[in-house]
């Protein structure tokens, strides 16, 4: 049972670009996801009454079936909206459809950050970090600015050392039509953006937007008989370096290679084969403490290797390829996993990347999380 093949056979997302330009009207959380969850419907010819299994991110799940018209699914649960849920989440569905608790999971996300005006940062912090919030440790950012001052001491990474990483994204950002930032930048304009935790600067900074996004997972071999080509998981592996602040003082990296260790060996698949990687970067730092992590780059040199067009479309590791948090929007981790379909489908438009069979998503986070998807 634990050997049967799971596959994502339907996705869905907002058009991020559209409702960050519409600024005048505020959108509902549950409207967003359930148009998202019948964009994934759509997108594979199910209906509501095949999903059995409903996983709520960043919403409840009464509400959302109440909205959706999801009435009797077999199993339901909750999840934090936190970005580290993104990979839970699929993690979960994927258990249930293995275990044979469900046939097929929904997962869906919403959020309406920019609506409620959300700002992360300042104001009253968590009372469990207070004493960290006299020192003005009042948001993850500030952690992971200080873990980036860190680096940066540590292995000598410059000034400009993520201009690659912001340049990258909103290049892939101008590539799509529905990313909230269709404009490219120059290391000029990077580097001309204001500090906002010193050495992070706003361009290094996820997006606060609304937006929801769906996935549907199921068995690869019921996927097969269903509208769209299948996107199998080849792999997934987790664990946590839990404390009481967002922070580690190697950047997550033991625990990040203990996760690619057991990923690489379940899939088969180790990081010279990976055609496609979709970071989570809710702060860009993250994405050089995963290239490091997971074996991609040389620990400490992150930020040497991905410039000169390594990360960039037609290079030899593209990254981000919807734009990322900073430029397609904040789905916490959510959008990538669909841009990540999306790729392997052949569905990417001007960001496709050619004869893309195998994307790697890693999110780096006080719970480490991996996947490696394949071509059907």
């Amino acid at each position: 049972m634990a050997n049967k093949e799971v596959a994502i056979v339907g996705v869905g997302s907002s058009d991020f670009r559209r409702l960050y330009a519409d600024k005048d009207n505020p959108n509902d959380l549950y409207e967003l996801a359930v148009d998202a969850f019948r964009d994934a419907l759509e997108d594979c010819g199910a209906t509501q009454q095949d999903i059995d299994g409903l996983l709520c991110i960043n919403l409840k799940y009464g509400r959302f079936g109440e909205v959706a018209g999801l009435t009797g699914p077999g199993f339901v649960h909750d999840l934090e909206g936190t970005g580290r849920m993104s990979g839970i989440a699929l993690q979960e569905a994927i258990a249930l459809v293995q275990s044979g608790v469900a046939n097929t999971v929904a997962c869906v996300y919403a959020t309406n950050g920019r609506s409620a005006g959300v700002k992360y940062g300042g104001g009253d912090a968590d009372p469990a970090g207070a004493y960290d919030a006299m020192y003005g440790m009042t948001s993850t950012g500030a952690y992971v600015s200080m873990m980036y001052q860190r680096y940066r001491t540590r292995y000598g990474a410059p000034e400009n050392a993520l201009a690659p990483l912001a340049i990258n994204n909103r290049a892939n950002g101008a590539r799509n039509p529905i990313a909230v930032f269709g404009k490219e930048i120059d290391e000029n304009e990077y580097l001309a953006s204001r500090y906002i935790a010193e050495p992070l600067r706003k361009l290094d900074y996820c997006i606060i937007n609304d937006g929801a996004v769906a996935f549907i997972v199921t068995s690869l071999d019921r996927a097969r008989g269903m509208r769209k080509k299948p996107v199998r998981v080849a792999g997934t592996a987790g664990r946590a370096e839990l404390s009481r602040s967002y922070i580690s003082p190697d950047f997550y990296y033991s625990t990040s290679a203990a996760v690619a260790g057991e990923l690489y060996q379940r899939s088969g698949i180790g990081p010279e084969q990976i055609d496609c990687l979709q970071v989570y970067d809710n702060f860009l730092p993250t994405i050089l403490f995963s290239l490091e992590g997971f074996g991609h780059a040389p620990r400490g040199e992150s930020w040497e290797w991905v410039r000169d067009g390594r990360i960039e479309l037609g290079g030899e590791r593209p990254l981000n390829t919807s734009g990322g948090h900073t430029s397609e929007s904040y789905m916490q981790g959510f959008a990538l996993h669909v841009e990540a379909v999306r790729q392997l489908r052949g569905e990417g438009g001007e960001r496709q990347v050619e004869n893309c069979r195998t994307v790697q998503y890693i999110c780096i986070s006080p719970i480490v999380t991996s996947h490696i998807f394949t071509a059907d």
